[in-house]
């Protein structure tokens, strides 16, 4: 029974362990325990092991984005409420460090990758958009502007909006990832409410200039001959009865 009651104790703690985990790793833990599978407790011990690792690997090491630091100042070309075309239209990014930070701050600083973020007047009644702390959950950013090395300063990249971008209210997000790919830091153009310096992005309607012009000339054309062959009839009647007479 002390044994069992043992095997139940480690079982609850690791449990405890998935619950809160994101900071302990494998490495930093002693070898205090003796395991032998041939004993019915040391069976049961080690499928209650296999068991909550197969849950700490679905449920441990996301980022949250309420755990980042803003350390990146984050600017773009648009103005507030700036209606841009998809297809067309280009914005400027500009970013770098903030330098009043100590000097160290982005020693684990590698990738940096921009974003285009739906604004939260384009996520209402939109579970696809949805924002989630959780940044494996989280839908709100779902359009990759550019990835690349980080460079703490004089940072700028010219974007042409994409022709696949929906119609909708957006800002521009930057985070920064370390060498193993986990983001650790961010910057954005806008506040953390996200009211301020928002721009609109209009998608294209699949219809073009030279296909409207081409049906604007149809259009005036059957007109036209609708009223020629009228003239026409008409002209042929009174023919007819002045021949008639």
């Amino acid at each position: 029974m002390a044994v069992q009651g043992f095997l139940v104790a480690a079982v609850v703690v690791t449990a405890c362990l998935a619950a809160n985990c994101g900071s302990t790793t494998f490495s930093s833990l002693p070898a205090t325990l003796i395991v032998s599978a041939s004993t019915k407790q040391g069976q049961d011990f080690l499928v209650a092991a296999v068991v909550v690792t197969a849950c700490l690997a679905a449920n441990c090491g996301g980022t949250t984005f309420s755990s980042l630091p803003a350390t990146l100042f984050v600017s773009a070309s648009t103005q507030h409420r700036q209606v841009l075309k998809a297809g067309e239209d280009n914005i400027t990014i500009t970013w770098s460090l903030d330098l009043s930070l100590p000097s160290k701050t982005d020693s684990a600083y590698k990738t940096l990758k921009i974003k285009l973020c739906f604004a939260p007047i384009s996520q209402q009644d939109r579970g696809w958009r949805k924002t989630e702390d959780d940044l494996r959950k989280d839908k709100s950013c779902q359009h990759n502007v550019i990835t690349k090395l980080y460079n703490r300063a004089n940072n700028n990249f010219t974007w042409t909006v994409g022709k696949d971008v929906p119609s909708a209210t957006y800002f521009i997000r930057a985070y920064v990832l370390d060498s193993s790919g986990k983001e650790v830091a961010y910057g954005q153009t806008t506040d953390d409410q996200k009211k301020s310096n928002l721009f609109e992005i209009r998608a294209i309607s699949g219809r073009h200039v030279s296909v409207d012009v081409a049906s604007a000339c149809y259009s005036g054309f059957a007109v036209f001959s609708l009223v020629w062959f009228f003239y026409l009839e008409k002209k042929k009647a009174n023919n007819r009865a002045s021949q008639q007479n």
